[in-house]
């Protein structure tokens, strides 16, 4: 199957919408293909505003139409319990919001970005995907994360070279109990890291220590300025230590 004829099939759609590069890339070739398309953008503690900033500004650069929808997942003491599955109880909450609210707009398919690179069997989110009947073109027409930017350039999208972002939630280790204040120190450190010209890098919790992930120039860049970094993220760890492990390029 081609996406053409994705849409064709499916000719009214409701995009659940993130701002990342493949929900952006999803959006796109929704408003080309589809007849009918709305775009539904979680807003949850789990998402830091700059995700939501990129998602209103990809839907306006699109003239798609988008609905933030606001969700307390930390009411959910399941979620907040942090299990090994938790991202399954989560999805399931997030998209049952999603199909709510595009059902009361009259659309009875709800998609995903989704691409054929995600491992399906290492994330327990697909599971509740697939229970909720959410549909993932990208992954079913076999779009690659490089078919996806590739994609993504030629449509102009400024998220083409937008790094994978995982949520908050992701920083915090299975087990230990996700709060409000840890996320919100994560996300205000992370942004300090970011406007400081870090790009792939995650910063994770640990007991009261950060534990700082960084790519190869990322690593580089943190060589040359590692005192100013430690001094932007201080304030909100006790202890920072940096992953010997490089993560790969994104």
């Amino acid at each position: 199957m081609d996406i053409t004829d994705f849409f064709c099939q499916n000719s009214e759609v409701a995009v659940a919408f993130s701002g990342g590069v493949d929900s952006a890339v999803l959006l796109a070739l929704a408003k080309e293909h589809a007849k009918r398309v709305e775009a539904y953008c979680v807003k949850s503690q789990f998402q830091p505003q700059f995700e939501l900033d990129d998602a209103v500004k990809i839907a306006e650069l699109l003239s798609a139409e988008i609905e933030i929808i606001p969700l307390d997942v930390l009411s959910d003491s399941t979620i907040t319990a942090n299990p090994e599955n938790r991202c399954y109880y989560c999805k399931k909450k997030v998209f049952a919001e999603i199909i709510k609210h595009a059902a009361a707009d009259g659309f009875t398919t709800v998609i995903d970005g989704t691409n054929a690179t995600d491992d399906a069997s290492d994330r327990p989110g697909f599971r509740a995907l697939g229970e909720l009947r959410v549909l993932s073109p990208l992954r079913l027409c076999g779009y690659t994360k490089a078919a996806v930017r590739q994609v993504a350039g030629d449509y102009g999208l400024p998220v083409a070279d937008k790094p994978s972002y995982a949520c908050l939630a992701t920083r915090i280790p299975t087990g230990v109990k996700i709060t409000e204040e840890t996320l919100a120190k994560t996300e205000a450190a992370e942004n300090l890291l970011r406007n400081a010209g870090y790009k792939n890098f995650r910063i994770r919790y640990a007991d009261g220590s950060a534990r700082l992930e960084l790519g190869r120039s990322e690593t580089e860049l943190f060589r040359q300025t590692e005192e100013k970094t430690r001094t932007l993220i201080e304030p909100y760890y006790d202890n920072i230590f940096l992953d010997p492990k490089e993560r790969a390029d994104e």
